[in-house]
């Protein structure tokens, strides 16, 4: 059976000058809290950053650019690898925002891409999947290059980032927007989302939510479903690890617990990590300990292999 659980994050000391107060724990709505763990240390690598990579081929309407990082691991076994998406509401920020979760990732011996994406209000939905759709397709392209084990190939983002490599990740065949740049090739081993807006119906009409759809709930309902993760859970999504501020207003935790109701009921491997006391912001900047339990789910869906042995999978 799937293996759907849910963490709860205290912080060990109180910082009321980020926070506001002193972290607590509790249960969410029914679902049943386990503590937060402690992780055995894995092996780390060194690893090289290469000269950005356009991904996108040259009709594309943008070139878009990908930052990659190679582990420095032993002998000819193929890594896995994380396809990484910043956040920033589909239309600010940059690839630099998940430098360090691409550096981590990287020691952990993961080929990784931290990709730029188009951004909105130029351009809309679903645009900005397509870019992904693409990214892995290149990915593809070069896993001989780069020893990439193209079955073990994940999404990692955060805030408008998670929603994207969540919505990638549950797009399945005869999907509509499986088409036409998605395909098997595209496919995700699993996700790691944090403060994921898993159903964009639930935002009021919101101006980055309008922008990026191009339209209201009311004008346009089926791009908003169509856009929606937590819309399109099915038996074929991949595990999900989800990691939420419990104290979220931008994103309301309510995204996260929702998500992983559906991924369970759907008999998907699923963990949820609340970080308690802990808004959109402040849950990115102090994910470290949710990034942990992130990395060991990685490593049991996947079964990866410790950083730097050069053992096949």
């Amino acid at each position: 059976m799937p293996r759907c659980r849910l963490r709860l994050l205290g912080l060990a000391l109180c910082l009321p000058l980020l926070l506001g107060g002193c972290a607590s724990q509790r249960s969410t709505d029914g679902i049943p809290a386990i503590e937060a763990q402690d992780n055995p240390a894995k092996a780390e690598t060194s690893f090289r950053r290469l000269p950005d990579r356009v991904y996108t081929p040259p009709d594309w309407p943008a070139p878009l650019t990908a930052r990659v990082y190679l582990p420095d691991t032993p002998g000819d076994a193929r890594r896995p690898a994380a396809l990484v998406v910043h956040g920033g509401g589909w239309q600010r920020r940059s690839p630099d925002d998940m430098t360090p979760i691409a550096e981590r990732l990287a020691a952990r011996g993961y080929v990784v891409a931290n990709i730029g994406y188009r951004f909105a209000p130029d351009h809309r939905f679903p645009a900005q999947l397509h870019d992904l759709q693409i990214a892995m397709t290149w990915l593809h392209d070069n896993a001989d290059a780069w020893r990439i084990d193209t079955d073990r190939i994940v999404g990692v983002g955060y805030s408008s980032g998670a929603h994207l490599v969540s919505l990638l990740a549950v797009q399945q065949p005869g999907s509509p927007l499986d088409r036409p740049h998605g395909g098997e090739r595209t496919r995700l081993a699993a996700v790691v989302a944090g403060g994921l807006p898993s159903d964009l119906m639930k935002f009021d009409d919101g101006r980055l939510v309008r922008e990026f759809i191009g339209g209201t709930r009311a004008e346009k309902p089926r791009a908003y479903r169509l856009a929606s993760p937590a819309r399109q859970v099915g038996p074929l999504t991949p595990p999900h690890f989800l990691f939420h501020g419990d104290r979220d207003s931008l994103v309301p935790v309510d995204h996260a617990t929702d998500m992983y109701r559906r991924l369970d009921a759907a008999g998907v491997p699923a963990e949820l990590y609340l970080q308690t006391w802990r808004g959109h912001i402040t849950a990115f900047l102090t994910r470290d300990d949710a990034m942990d339990a992130a990395l060991a789910f990685l490593d049991e869906q996947l079964s990866v292999p410790e950083a730097g042995t050069g053992s096949d999978p």
